[in-house]
């Protein structure tokens, strides 16, 4: 599956997106290879039709499910968790919100440090936190 995933991975990079995650389900007794992505905007029903397109021939290829099953590309989601350093530098400029021991806040990701991250609120005002502090960390809808 490790295989699998950096090849799409590299086929997905290769037409501008992010592979942000990939699951094989069971649905109802049928096999669903589901591909979560992203990219620097947002993701809409053309991207996913990319991306299938692309990487159906690939998946053809590899053969990597024994047994019959479909491929669902879908947007990662508005409110995507950031689960790691790459994820939260493509959010930057990005309306976030962290979750730390001691408290929450949403705002812009105005900049990133190596040991912290520094949001500008609603209000305008300035936070800086500590990445070692940080519980959670998603992009938000902002209202």
């Amino acid at each position: 599956m490790d295989a699998l995933k950096q090849r799409l991975k590299a086929e997905i990079e290769s037409i501008g997106y992010y592979l942000y995650d990939m699951h094989i389900l069971n649905r109802d007794g049928e096999k669903v290879l589901s591909v979560e992505i992203e990219n620097d905007t947002y993701i809409d029903i053309d991207d996913c039709v990319k991306v299938s397109q692309h990487i159906n021939p690939v998946l053809d290829e590899l053969d990597p499910i024994q047994d019959p099953y479909s491929l669902e590309v879908t947007s990662s989601g508005a409110e995507r968790l950031l689960r790691n350093e790459e994820e939260i530098n493509r959010a930057k400029g990005k309306f976030v919100y962290v979750e730390t021991f001691e408290r929450s806040i949403e705002g812009t990701l105005e900049s990133i440090t190596e040991t912290s991250l520094i949001i500008k609120d609603k209000r305008n005002r300035t936070s800086t936190i500590l990445k070692a502090d940080i519980n959670t960390i998603r992009l938000a809808i902002q209202f």
